[in-house]
């Protein structure tokens, strides 16, 4: 009745019951002077507890009854969890409930997460592969998009306690969320007991705008961070991606597998195994739900290989665009999917909580039985149709993160050479 859409599975193997819930909120949403406020709110909402009791009184009471209630807001949702004993669940749920519905939002926990983001920011520039992922997403999506923006101290320091209520306010209604629950039930008990649990919360019009379009223009550039403090260089080289309900998804797919995912990868067959010049090396084509992913080509090599290792990496991305696959190649990539598919139903959980994803983003429910039959399809022709529409090898944009002095080539071989500063403002 409240408009809140519920996903129940029934698993009477074990005396647990588990819930999970999804809210339509997210970072995106927040104002670009106060990004982290999503975050945080998902943190304080759990750890500052609600307007009847402490973050500290629920901690004991979850405890006693070996329980869990964890919150989060991410990107484009928001998450709410549980896991308790069957015998237990009014005590788990009544919890969950107050939670979502009256959250306290105490000045003390709202600054304890405030200077743990400030902690992460003092320590974002200490590893090298988090700072090559974190500004190759800036280079494809723009450092001021919501799919590449982060918080900084300035950011931080506007978020208020009242911005932490607004945004609860704003978004938090039964109409707007989704709860699966798997575990130890009766379907119709089960129904009835959220509907009492989730009775005095009053559903209201919530607007929620669609995802922000990517506007990707295709370019080549070349970047370098300099880092004096190693001895191997970190590479990115990529572009946009795709959306997953593109009808070339399953092709791209296996496209992936065999130029640049495990030990029978063209990447790691040529690039590590017979040049030798990459450490590791990795190859992704990622789809998101509801806003394009990225593609990108990647390593860790010797400083001295940096420009080498490009090449090679970039060699192999234009082989996929002019001849095809070999039967080998896709039979290979194809086995090792549908070998794996069987793990998609691991447990009751993943299963719900897919279907709830699917759901979410506006997919058919069945979405994976497709993809499966999708892949089954695919050509050697279609994947050569698919890299020659979706791989610019001539637009790459390269970031390289290393020791521009043991180059071995100059970076700017390859173009026109930017230098991205990552000092952290305010430190």
């Amino acid at each position: 009745p409240s408009g809140m859409k519920l996903f129940l599975l029934e698993d009477h193997e074990l005396p647990l019951i588990s819930l999970s819930a999804r809210i339509r909120v997210g970072s995106m949403y927040e104002p670009a002077d106060k990004i982290g406020l999503a975050s945080i709110t998902g943190t304080v909402m759990r750890s500052g507890g609600t307007t009847s009791r402490s973050g500290d009184a629920i901690d004991e009471a979850l405890e006693n009854i070996a329980a869990s209630v964890e919150t989060r807001i991410g990107l484009d949702s928001a998450s709410a969890s549980m896991s308790v004993l069957s015998k237990d669940l009014d005590t788990g749920l009544s919890i969950l409930v107050d939670i979502l519905m009256n959250p306290a939002f105490p000045e003390d926990k709202l600054e304890l997460a405030k200077l743990q983001r400030r902690t992460a920011i003092s320590r974002r520039n200490d590893r090298v592969n988090g700072i090559a992922g974190r500004e190759f997403r800036k280079l494809i999506y723009g450092s001021d998009s919501v799919y590449a923006r982060q918080a900084e101290y300035a950011t931080l320091d506007h978020i208020t306690r009242d911005d932490l209520v607004a945004l609860h306010q704003e978004f938090f209604y039964p109409n707007n969320m989704m709860l699966a629950v798997w575990g130890d039930f009766e379907t119709s008990q089960m129904v009835q007991k959220l509907e009492q649990a989730f009775q005095d919360w009053q559903r209201r019009e919530v607007s929620t705008p669609p995802a922000p379009e990517v506007n990707y223009q295709f370019s080549q550039t070349v970047n370098i961070i300099p880092k004096q403090d190693i001895n191997q260089t970190h590479i990115y080289m990529g572009h946009i991606g795709g959306l997953r309900n593109d009808p070339d998804y399953f092709a791209l797919t296996l496209m992936n597998r065999i130029l640049g995912s495990g030990f029978t990868s063209r990447l790691f067959r040529e690039v590590r195994s017979r040049q030798g010049l990459a450490y590791s090396v990795f190859g992704y084509f990622s789809a998101e739900y509801d806003h394009a992913g990225m593609f990108y080509v990647g390593c860790q090599t010797q400083s001295e290989t940096t420009v080498q290792a490009i090449q090679a990496m970039k060699a192999e991305v234009v082989k996929m665009t002019q001849t095809e696959v070999t039967a080998e190649e896709l039979d290979l990539a194809r086995e090792s999917f549908l070998n794996g598919f069987v793990f998609n139903f691991d447990s009751k959980g993943e299963i719900v909580n897919r279907l709830m994803t699917y759901s979410y983003y506006g997919y058919p429910l069945d979405f994976l039985e497709k993809a499966k039959q999708g892949i089954e399809g695919v050509t050697r022709a279609d994947i050569l149709r698919v890299a020659k529409k979706h791989l610019h090898p001539d637009k790459l944009q390269i970031l390289t993160v290393g020791p521009a002095q043991d180059f071995a080539e100059e970076l700017s071989k390859l173009g026109p050479v930017t230098e991205i500063d990552i000092t952290i403002p305010g430190s």
